[in-house]
């Protein structure tokens, strides 16, 4: 039997620590689900590819040879030798694997499908149950959903690598069930805080981590397309649950809806329980915390505030664009709520395609291409709209052109920020050695996460401030994506230089 026949597996590697990271940070050591997305994915098939080679070299060589080191990082076993935690060996696929694929799937269906329906909560409630607050206080609700949701991530990943993801996601499980099906009996500012924003971020952030980081435990070379499949379940769940939510609401009341969605929510994170596991050992004392030293690396300092700007300005959209779409009435209210559907069908594929091009068009590179995508969007689009659409409703006339360019808006946005969740990571991976990986990306994201934190209720404030108009919250997105394109293409040039040919 070859080695391809028995999985994928990483050689030692004698003099460095890095191939380390396969099984030490890759799946198990950052804080959020995208961090093993496809971080050194594409090294790692080459390194595999390279130690089967040397192997088949290995087992031709005659008594003469004998004598001679080994030539390559990578040395075949022996059968009188025992495995190291670096001749581990991935299955690569098979019956288990592939379904604690399904299993993470389910998971990322019900957490981040929630949270991909920000905005369709978000316009709800401010018609409704909260509508005597402002777009900045109930902004804060949303805001902390998202904060915890990445920031509790930072160690869970050590957790995981202790304990498994078994009562990770049993507690992920209860805390978000316990979130949906509270919010049909809440009436108050403080009950949506606790209930939506804790329970929610909470439980969010204890099901996609583990989710995500025991596929890591089944995959090497296959790992990015794996993931990315689970990772799709998010998006997925962003199309049909706003689609449902719109069509519910109106007929069975906001109660109804939330526990029918809440009994949806049971069937995902069953599967999700039953399915989800891990394979290799544990490795209990783990921690990755932030050290803000690193931050003396002007080159990661940049890129840490290029994600800043990205996080900033990302759940803006997402949280704002059906309740824009409402005022705009330049469509009806049912299509207005699908918007957020439309936007997640366009980050259906940008979580996965820029993932894709940046294995050869060089991570940064891509990375600032989408930026571009991202800006532009909204400020040759959104923006336009925002003034047409205030034009229209102080003159009572709704404006056709409105419609065609948020249609638009949302499906090139959707695309296009669909690679500031799945690129970020390996962007970060890219600076440092990768054994450094957790240490770099809890730094990173411990700073990043105060970005979701403010960027709603900022946005909220603006549009409080131009009474009612969205130019303000289309602006400040824009500008977000600004920055962040100024900060990556600044490390690019620090790194790479001018040259529009250099992969980096």
């Amino acid at each position: 039997m070859t080695a391809k026949d028995k999985g994928s597996k990483p050689g030692p590697t004698p003099h460095t620590n890095r191939s380390s990271l396969l099984q030490d940070s890759i799946f198990d050591l950052p804080g959020t689900a995208y961090a093993s997305l496809s971080l050194n994915t594409a090294e790692a098939a080459r390194h595999e590819e390279k130690c089967i080679q040397h192997q088949d070299v290995e087992s031709r060589k005659g008594p003469a040879d004998l004598h001679e080191p080994p030539s390559s990082s990578c040395s075949a076993r022996s059968g009188n030798t025992v495995p190291t935690k670096d001749e581990v060996t991935y299955p690569e696929g098979g019956l288990k694997a592939w379904l604690v694929v399904l299993g993470s799937f389910s998971g990322m269906l019900a957490a981040f499908g929630m949270m991909n329906t920000l905005g369709t909560f978000q316009a709800y409630l401010r018609t409704h149950q909260l509508a005597q607050y402002t777009d900045s206080e109930i902004g804060w609700i949303f805001s902390v959903y998202a904060f915890l949701a990445f920031f509790c991530g930072v160690q869970i990943g050590p957790v995981f690598d202790a304990k498994g993801p078994r009562l990770l996601v049993i507690l992920g499980s209860i805390l978000l069930l316990m979130s949906i099906f509270l919010l049909g009996i809440c009436t108050k500012y403080w009950h949506f805080l606790i209930v939506f924003g804790i329970l929610g971020g909470t439980g969010t952030s204890l099901i996609f981590t583990p989710a995500i980081s025991s596929i890591g435990h089944f995959f090497l070379a296959k790992r990015a397309n794996a993931t990315g499949i689970a990772a799709a379940g998010g998006s997925i769940g962003g199309i049909f649950m706003p689609l449902m939510l719109q069509s519910l609401f109106p007929r069975v009341g906001w109660a109804w809806t939330t526990r029918i969605l809440g009994f949806v929510f049971v069937v995902l994170l069953v599967l999700a329980n039953l399915l989800i596991r891990s394979r290799l050992p544990g490795k209990p004392g783990g921690s990755v915390l932030p050290d803000f030293k690193i931050f003396r690396d002007p080159a990661f300092a940049l890129t840490t505030a290029g994600v800043f700007f990205l996080e900033w300005g990302l759940f803006v959209p997402i949280t704002y664009l059906t309740s824009y779409a409402l005022s705009s009435r330049a469509m009806s209210s049912t299509f207005a709520y699908q918007l957020i559907a439309i936007f997640n069908t366009g980050s259906t594929l940008g979580r996965w395609a820029p993932g894709y091009m940046a294995d050869r068009l060089g991570r940064f590179n891509t990375m600032v291409l989408t930026v571009v995508l991202c800006a532009v969007s909204t400020l040759a689009l959104w923006l336009p709209a925002t003034f047409l659409s205030d034009t229209a409703r102080r003159h009572s006339e709704p404006s056709s052109a409105v419609l065609g360019l948020i249609v638009t808006y949302s499906l090139l946005f959707g695309f296009a920020s669909g690679s500031n969740i799945s690129l970020t990571p390996v962007c970060v991976g890219q600076l440092c050695d990768t054994e450094e990986y957790g240490r770099y990306y809890a730094t990173c994201y411990t700073i990043v996460s105060f970005g979701t934190l403010t960027g709603i209720p900022i946005a909220g404030s603006l549009l409080t401030a131009s009474n009612g108009a969205y130019w303000g919250v289309a602006l400040f997105t824009g500008l977000c994506y600004l920055g962040a394109l100024v900060a990556f293409v600044t490390v690019r040039v620090m790194k790479a230089g001018w040259s529009m040919k250099t992969v980096f």
